[in-house]
Parts: structure tokens; C-alpha cells; sequence
């Protein structure tokens, strides 16, 4: 399972010209669902995604995370990040998991997400429009 995080000051999420998700302050998850990937392996990103210090302290060091800082999620499905990118000039997605296990896991880590602090999110498979201002830009990728 793959998260690439963006902090962000804000972001949202529209489908078919309606805001599904909006946040201020926090962090922009891209999440890609592998093949193996499983709930133990959802909880443990959700752990690392949360508590993974990217926020700067009064120091101006990344010593903070989005707790800390009383900032947001938004979580977004993004199928192409378990892509297969290594050769030729058009990507594999063998990968990827199969769309109901990739909406189950996806929804169970955004689930989990809202338990630990305010998270909103776009609309699994559909065709969305990411809006968002990079914080720094701070971008990072994470995998269990």
C-alpha cells in the first residue's frame, strides 16, 4: 500500500462540478492499493501517514504531524501509484489490486483515518479534480 503526502494549506476534491472533499491545513494522501495489501497493512499506514512529522516546529524544523498541528486528511484513490513504470513508455497496472479489494482498503483506511482526526475524501473510481496548494512543497512517499 502507497501514500504519497502532500502537505498542503488546502485542497478539495470536485466530481462532476460538486465538492466532495475539502480541507484546510493538513495533508493530501494520494493512497494506491496493491495486490497483497490487507487491513494490517492499511492500520500501519494510517499509523505512519498520521504521526509521520512533516509540519515545522517553532524552530522551522519538520518535527510536527498533522495531529499536532490540528490540521486534516483528504484522502484520495489513486490507482496509478502501484504502476509499473520501470521500461517502455506506457505503464503496466498489474500491480494494482482489483477494484472491489481497492475500495474495501481504501475505505478502511480512510475509515480508520476519521478515528484519529477530521478526514474527508473523494469518490473512489470516479473521475476527479485534485485541487491544492503545496505547503513548502512537501512531498513524501510512503509504503508498508
Amino acid at each position: 500500500m502507497i501514500a504519497l503526502i502532500q502537505r498542503v494549506s488546502e485542497s478539495s476534491v470536485t466530481v462532476d462540478g460538486e465538492i466532495v472533499g475539502k480541507i484546510d491545513k493538513g495533508l493530501l494522501v494520494l493512497l494506491g492499493v496493491e495486490k497483497d495489501d490487507d487491513e494490517a497493512k492499511a492500520k500501519r499506514l494510517v499509523e505512519r501517514v498520521t504521526t509521520y512529522r512533516v509540519f515545522e516546529d517553532e524552530n522551522g524544523k519538520m518535527n510536527l504531524n498533522v495531529k499536532q498541528v490540528g490540521g486534516s486528511v483528504l484522502v484520495v484513490s489513486q490507482f496509478t501509484l502501484p504502476a509499473d513504470t520501470k521500461k517502455g513508455t506506457r505503464a503496466g497496472f498489474s500491480r494494482g489490486a482489483y477494484p472491489t479489494d481497492a475500495e474495501r482498503l481504501y475505505d478502511y483506511f480512510a475509515d480508520h483515518c476519521s478515528e484519529v482526526l477530521p478526514t474527508e475524501r473523494g469518490r473512489f473510481a470516479a473521475d476527479m479534480k485534485v485541487s491544492l496548494i503545496n505547503d513548502g512543497p512537501v512531498t513524501f512517499w510512503l509504503q508498508v
